[in-house]
C-alpha cells in the first residue's frame, strides 16, 4: 500500500479506491471511473444515482450495485425489473447460504413480518406495509 487515508486507497501499481459521500451534490466532479460499486443501492435516491452514472460515461465502466431489496421502487427496483440484457443479476438468498442454519432462519420467518422476512431473507422486491396502495393496482392503473 502506498497511501491511505479516510476517503482514498492507492495500491502499489497506482490504482485508487476513493469512498464518495451520499449526497448528489458532493460527488459531482468526479469522472473516468472504471468501477463504481454502490452498496445498499436500493436505498440509494435517484437523484445520487443520476450524480453516479456519468462517472463511467468516458470509459464505459462498470456499474456494481450490491444491496438487500428496499419495495418496488427507485431507480434499482427498476434496473432490476425491467433493465433488460444490460444489467447482470445474481441473487442470494438465506437460503443459499451454507452458514446460515435452516432452524435459526425459521424463527426469524416466525417473528418477522411476512414482507420483511421475503425482503431481508429472500431478496424479494416486495410491497411494504407502508405503501398505502399495492404496487400491482398502481401498474394496472398505468
Amino acid at each position: 500500500m502506498v497511501n491511505e487515508n479516510v476517503t482514498t486507497l492507492e495500491i502499489e501499481n497506482g490504482v485508487g479506491i476513493i469512498a464518495l459521500p451520499g449526497s448528489e451534490a458532493t460527488i459531482r466532479g468526479f469522472s473516468g471511473a472504471k468501477v463504481v460499486i454502490v452498496d445498499e443501492a436500493s436505498r440509494v435516491e435517484d437523484g445520487l444515482m443520476a450524480g453516479i452514472r456519468p462517472m463511467l460515461a468516458t470509459t464505459q465502466g462498470r456499474l456494481i450495485a450490491l444491496t438487500t431489496p428496499y419495495g418496488k421502487r427507485g431507480w434499482f427496483y427498476e434496473a432490476w425489473e425491467y433493465g433488460g440484457d444490460r444489467w447482470g443479476r445474481i441473487k442470494v438468498t438465506a437460503h443459499d447460504c451454507p452458514r446460515i442454519d435452516p432452524e435459526w432462519l425459521e424463527e426469524e420467518r416466525q417473528g418477522m413480518g411476512d414482507w420483511q422476512f421475503r425482503q431481508e431473507y429472500l431478496c424479494e422486491l416486495v410491497d411494504t406495509d407502508e405503501q398505502f396502495f399495492a404496487s400491482d393496482l398502481i401498474e394496472a392503473a398505468r
